[in-house]
């Protein structure tokens, strides 16, 4: 199949198809005349780096599972092996977020007392309860 079609089935599409064909995420299609040809595995392998991206893998991961794919067993373990790396990761970074959170919970609970601590905030709360007294 043509180009078109293979970015069609895949879900991507061309330009990228052929930026991924540049980096050697891919390997190069067959050709006919000045047509590439690829084929259901090239689409299989398309989904595959379109799945990944949309779970957070970066093109450069990527590379590092595909560079000896040449169009014939793909690496499944390898696959398997850099999803369970990004797990762990994703578990990382979740941890550091809800530290932050938690931080930032902590922070608002401390401006809150903070301003009703405050010298000058009570200040400006007398005066205001002052002219709204005066003027009724």
């Amino acid at each position: 199949m043509y180009i078109g079609k293979a970015a069609k089935l895949s879900g991507t599409t061309v330009k990228s198809i052929r930026h991924y064909e540049e980096i050697g995420l891919i390997p190069q299609p067959q050709r006919e005349g000045k047509y590439r040809i690829y084929s259901q595995e090239s689409v299989e392998v398309l989904r595959f780096i379109k799945c990944a991206q949309q779970l957070g893998f970066k093109l450069k991961e990527l590379q590092g599972i595909l560079r000896d794919y040449s169009g014939q067993a793909f690496p499944w373990e390898l696959a398997q092996r850099e999803v369970q790396r990004k797990k762990k990761e994703l578990l990382t970074q979740i941890g550091s977020m809800q530290q932050l959170y938690q931080g930032l919970l902590d922070f608002e609970e401390n401006l809150k007392d903070a301003r009703e601590e405050c010298p000058l905030e009570r200040q400006l709360a007398q005066a205001e309860k002052s002219l709204v007294a005066g003027h009724l």
